[in-house]
């Protein structure tokens, strides 16, 4: 397994959404045993951390289809000519899967912005409207990997 480091907000992901998951549905422990066991990936050279760089993991699981990288679901989608998402319960890591929430391995963005800053903050309403027309289906935030939803 390819992964990124503890630093990351993918690795973060990882560990919430599935080893989290998986542990609280198995296992009943108490809070420290949890923490100990269910946050941590295996220490015993069958992890190994690549840095923050998608494209290092891309390149290991073409050298190698044996292998399984965790990445973001944009490098998948740009890269799909040379490698394969897993499907999680019989769903396909796609577009739609994840904007209709039955792709379970996935979390969504929120964009916050306060509204007593509207007028005060200079530039921030019209960053947040532009932010909003690139959210649009087939815009350039889903071109990055984001799915509008």
């Amino acid at each position: 397994v390819l992964a990124p480091p503890p630093s990351s907000g993918t690795r973060d992901a990882f560990v919430e959404l599935v080893l989290h998951d998986v542990c609280k549905s198995e296992y009943k422990m108490d809070k420290k045993t949890y923490k100990e066991n269910c946050s941590a990936l295996r220490e015993d050279g069958f992890v190994t951390e690549v840095g923050e760089n998608d494209n290092l993991i891309i390149e290991k699981l073409t050298d190698n289809s044996e292998r399984f990288g965790i990445f973001g679901f944009s490098f998948l989608d740009q890269n799909r000519d040379r490698v394969q998402g897993s499907f999680v319960d019989g769903i396909e890591p796609s577009f739609d899967n994840i904007a209709d929430g039955s792709y379970k391995v996935s979390r969504p963005l929120y964009f916050y912005v306060k509204k007593e800053h509207i007028g005060v903050v200079p530039g921030i309403e019209d960053y947040t409207d532009y932010f909003m027309s690139l959210s649009i289906e087939g815009g350039p935030l889903e071109d990055a990997g984001l799915i509008p939803n």
